[in-house]
């Protein structure tokens, strides 16, 4: 039998299919009566499901990073589709192709690392290059990037997706480089590679997308800063020189300005071209990439406008065409 995916569901459809549990949480609603929310997750998208008036006994074989079997009915909540549960169990990995359940990048993982180091490899600065080589002569690191996504709902929410967003961001910070000569183009490759490296430690993928310890009591801006101190503590021993000082603060400036306001979690606003910079086609690669999955992902196919997505804030308009 031929399974359903998430993007060919529509508004009451009624639905019987395996997933995986991306996210599971139980929570009380006004009436103080519990209720479960799980993220159901397979390759096209994720779709929240809520099974009403449970137990904590019922849920509890119910966890993040295994496989349900659910029966429901999609409706259209607050601009997004959702799937009203009757019943949910768990069910073996055994006999389910992984890959109907993963989501992955546009591009092959190997091929986006190997444009990574390649661009890397044009860093003229001898520190930064060498900064930017301890990296990636970490094994724990190069094993992080072809897993870890860029977020968990967000943007890049799958397997490789940081990567992917560093390499995109790799080649438009190239492109503009061009265009603004005024801007150090090995703090621009430099930045793009540092701004979201916490991310490594910050997100884990062991039972689903989640957050680590430390990821949640640190964030991944100040860990990425401690993750550059480590580095450049090791290409000083190689050395057996000083790294210099103003470009520690510059590069450790990078990572901590990026998302570009204090409402946004930067610590620092961007306060050197390079940083505005960066912040700004970060900022561009996230927007593009979540408008495009919302676009992709809408329920109403034949419509000219999106439902109200209210991460954005906004309808998106699709055409006619």
């Amino acid at each position: 039998m031929t399974r359903r995916f998430i993007s060919d569901l529509k508004d009451s459809d009624l639905v019987e299919e395996v997933f995986f549990v991306a996210d599971r949480q139980l929570r009380a609603n006004r009436n103080a009566a519990l209720y479960l929310s799980v993220d159901l997750r397979d390759r096209t998208g994720i779709l929240n499901g809520r099974l009403w008036n449970v137990t904590e006994e019922l849920c509890e074989p119910i966890q993040a990073g295994s496989y349900v079997r659910v029966r429901g009915k999609v409706q259209v909540y607050q601009g997004a589709l959702q799937m009203i549960l009757s019943h949910i169990n768990p069910v073996s990995a055994l006999g389910l192709e992984a890959a109907d359940f993963e989501q992955g990048p546009a591009q092959n993982v190997v091929e986006l690392l190997a444009e990574l180091k390649q661009v890397v490899g044009t860093v003229t600065n001898p520190s930064v290059a060498a900064m930017l080589q301890a990296f990636l002569a970490d094994p724990a690191i190069i094993a992080g990037l072809g897993e870890i996504p860029a977020g968990v709902k967000a943007h890049h929410a799958y397997r490789g997706g940081l990567l992917e967003h560093m390499v995109s961001l790799l080649r438009v910070a190239q492109k503009i480089c061009e265009v603004y000569a005024t801007l150090n183009r090995d703090l621009m490759i430099a930045g793009v590679f540092l701004h979201d490296i916490g991310k490594l430690r910050e997100l884990s993928t062991d039972a689903g997308f989640t957050y680590t310890d430390e990821g949640q009591l640190l964030g991944h801006l100040v860990i990425g800063v401690e993750m550059l101190t480590e580095k450049i503590h090791v290409v000083e021993q190689q050395t057996g020189t000083p790294f210099p000082q103003e470009l520690k603060l510059r590069l450790k400036h990078l990572i901590l300005s990026h998302h570009g306001t204090y409402e946004f979690g930067s610590p620092r606003l961007p306060m050197t071209p390079e940083a505005v910079a960066l912040h700004l086609i970060d900022n561009l690669d996230a927007k593009v990439h979540e408008f495009t999955q919302a676009i992709n992902s809408d329920p109403n196919a034949g419509a000219h406008w999106t439902l109200f997505q209210p991460r954005l804030e906004r309808k998106l308009f699709k055409g006619g065409e």
